[in-house]
């Protein structure tokens, strides 16, 4: 019934000073920034792609697949902004498996924290060296933010901790956008209380600090479906969906509406082939409505080398250890689609 308190743990400007960013991967972020940034503001129509392994679980097996998706991008980039999902922090429902490299760099041995930290900065640094493409992340512990702010290009908070007042807070600081993911109740209302609370100025506690944030006008919704009270999924990505969460932004005062569809998790019963479908009809809601071309800016796709999932040790290099994800063959043919499509 109390804390054990282990070992402490290296400051971020001491995990920073160890691994440093160089200066090809600054140059990088500032650029993706900006047109990550103009998509959300509504100054570029380009169509973002938040795409990649449920869980960052093998630094090896990740920055192959964001190399192959950096020569996809050299196809697309006049159209998309593709950015990889390196996910190093898993959130679990019952507290039980796998919960991310930060946790166990390496999944079938146990919790290193220490080496989690390092090669969670590792992986996200080498991935945008090799390839250009800097990354998106959840921040399942806000805390957590300052190992990687200097590297990160987009952030998600989970359906979880989108109620959580010290995620809230934390995103109000944040440099660059933010998705605030529904909650698995499937509230708008919560959601939407959530990127108001991040888009303006607060005074709070931080990693030991009193800190005063600006707030951040690029935290946006972010639709991945519910759970109701039978514990059954439902979608929320269909038409009339988009419409009421455009109706909804328009009675709060928020700054750059803009909306990301999650094409897995509860929008597709956890039935990872029917994101290929659910972002066609995405793509379809989009362009019979002006409107709604205007407030969604891109989706999220749960994608990997191998399609499907393995138990930890199963052994299949590139397959997903959490949940199942799209293989690299469609995923490449629906990032093609999503270019013509646009």
């Amino acid at each position: 019934m109390s804390f054990e308190f282990i070992k402490k743990l290296p400051t971020p400007d001491e995990i920073r000073e160890e691994y440093p960013v160089p200066a090809k991967v600054r140059e990088a972020k500032k650029i993706r920034d900006e047109e990550i940034r103009k998509v959300l503001c509504g100054e570029s129509d380009k169509f973002l792609v938040i795409i990649g392994p449920c869980s960052a679980d093998n630094e090896e097996a990740v920055c192959e697949y964001v190399r192959r998706l950096a020569r996809v991008n050299e196809q697309v980039s006049d159209r998309l902004i593709l950015i990889p999902r390196i996910y190093t922090n898993k959130p679990r429902t019952t507290g039980e498996g796998y919960k991310g490299i930060v946790h166990q760099p390496d999944p079938e041995k146990g919790v290193d924290f220490l080496a989690g930290l390092l090669a969670m900065r590792h992986m996200h640094i080498r991935a945008v060296e090799e390839t250009g493409l800097t990354a998106a992340d959840e921040m399942l512990y806000p805390e957590n933010w300052r190992y990687v702010s200097d590297i990160l290009s987009y952030v998600a908070i989970g359906a979880r901790s989108v109620e959580d007042q010290q995620h809230r807070l934390t995103v109000s600081g944040f440099d660059v956008p933010a998705g605030m993911k529904n909650p698995t109740s499937g509230d708008f209302s919560v959601m939407l209380n959530s990127i108001y609370a991040a888009q303006h100025p607060h005074s709070f506690i931080y990693r030991g600090w009193e800190v005063n944030t600006s707030g951040n006008p690029l935290a946006h919704a972010v639709l991945r479906g519910a759970t109701n009270k039978h514990g059954n999924n439902t979608p929320n990505y269909h038409y009339e969906d988009l419409m009421r969460l455009l109706e909804m932004y328009g009675k709060m005062e928020l700054k750059n509406p803009a909306a990301i569809v999650d094409a897995n998790h509860s929008n597709s019963n956890k039935q990872f082939e029917q994101q290929i479908r659910i972002v066609k009809e995405i793509l379809h809601n989009r362009k019979l409505n002006p409107d709604l071309k205007r407030l969604v800016k891109g989706v999220m796709i749960e994608s990997y080398l191998e399609e499907g999932s393995q138990k930890v040790g199963g052994g299949v290099y590139g397959k997903s250890i959490t949940d199942p994800c799209l293989g690299w063959e469609d995923s490449e043919r629906l990032i093609l689609d999503i270019a013509e499509l646009e």
